[in-house]
């Protein structure tokens, strides 16, 4: 369906079915599919919001009621989660819409009522090309063994990213792969690979109780879902430590903010021990921006900050100066690596993102404004 405003800014749809909660919520889901749109927000007495090209627009239908949204919800959701919103007063959980997307659902209670807000995710999984991901990205995922995490706010496309790279081995290669999520986002099938995904709150009670026993289901590769608490990414790092490849996301906006935040997780005393790990595991830091885009048919393309371990990052993580890694992304270039400022200027030299937006969300638009007039500003002698 194309999209079809009605005067006010809303967008029409096809009249839903309202014989059952499951057939309701349903007929929203197919809407948000036909349209092209990304999410679903719903909220008691307010009209159903659909995101498309990352504008909230509102559908032409009536305000939906708290008992029409709980009913919706609850016919969908399991009675494990059920349980955790009535005492939690939120949670997240899965949806298959048979023969068609994946819906990733958080229900929560706001002012007393209920909302909802809903991510598609598509069951075709992109590849990296498609997602205009640097060719990098694949050489990443050839590892063998380490730790590699993918960065970024939320709705920066951290999950679909890393999805495309786990897909990415599925096809190239013989290995056992288990992933840990909350919920399952994208459902894969075995290609080379011979693929096992445990959702939490489904096929195992929590990320403890997934992780304690990860190890003696003999993976190869591992994906642990976003990395919340120490516990979770302590198991991470254990996991690398044991000679497996793990992948695991984190709520951070630049490499060096990510290492800063995984540290956060732990009191000051065990940090040193932490920093060691790092440097002996780490094996990349990939953190990424949705920017809109000008590229025929592509609504949006990514900002991509990588970052490597070599020598010169393993000593900065060392001796506690992750705030420097900037610099050995200026000056590491030719070996795969690159800041956001480079990659910005790659978007505006490909004429994949308008030179406003790029500004816009620059950490620094005169260093841009530099590299677009192709002066270098690459950094170096910071180790001494």
């Amino acid at each position: 369906m194309s999209e079809v405003s009605n005067g006010d800014g809303q967008i029409s749809i096809e009249s839903t079915d309202m014989s059952s909660g499951e057939a309701k919520i349903a007929s929203l889901f197919k809407a948000l599919i036909k349209l092209g749109g990304s999410d679903l927000h719903l909220k008691a007495g307010a009209k159903p919001r659909i995101r498309l090209q990352g504008s909230l627009k509102a559908l032409a239908m009536d305000p939906l009621t708290d008992e029409q949204i709980l009913e919706m919800m609850f016919a969908i959701m399991s009675p494990a989660h059920k349980e955790h919103f009535k005492v939690n007063g939120a949670s997240d959980f899965a949806y298959d819409l048979h023969g068609q997307d994946r819906f990733r659902i958080n229900v929560f209670r706001q002012r007393g009522v209920t909302s909802v807000a809903a991510r598609r995710v598509t069951r075709t999984i992109p590849t990296p090309e498609q997602l205009h991901l640097p060719p990098h990205m694949l050489k990443i995922a050839d590892a063998r063994q380490g730790l590699i995490l993918l960065s970024g706010i939320t709705g920066s496309g951290k999950s679909t990213t890393i999805a495309a790279m786990i897909e990415y081995i599925n096809m190239g290669r013989a290995c056992h792969i288990v992933t840990l999520e909350d919920p399952i986002e994208y459902l894969f099938e075995d290609r080379k690979s011979f693929i096992n995904q445990r959702e939490i709150g489904i096929d195992v009670n929590n990320f403890h109780d997934g992780i304690k026993y990860l190890m003696r289901e003999d993976p190869d590769v591992v994906l642990i879902g976003e990395m919340r608490d120490k516990e979770t990414f302590s198991a991470a790092l254990q996991a690398a430590e044991t000679g497996h490849l793990v992948f695991g996301t984190v709520h951070a906006s630049t490499t060096a903010q990510t290492i800063s935040r995984l540290l956060d997780m732990f009191p000051a005393e065990e940090r040193a021990l932490i920093r060691q790990s790092l440097v002996f595991n780490l094996r990349a830091i990939v953190t990424q921006k949705l920017l809109p885009s000008i590229l025929e048919g592509v609504s949006r393309v990514p900002a991509v900050e990588i970052l490597l371990t070599n020598p010169m990052v393993k000593k900065l993580i060392e001796d506690s100066r992750e705030t420097e890694i900037t610099s050995i992304l200026r000056s590491s270039y030719r070996d795969g690596m690159q800041d956001f400022t480079e990659s910005l200027r790659q978007l505006v030299d490909k004429e994949w993102i308008e030179v406003e937006v790029a500004y816009e969300v620059a950490p620094n638009p005169e260093e841009l404004k530099m590299r677009l007039r192709g002066i270098s500003t690459g950094g170096g002698g910071i180790l001494g």
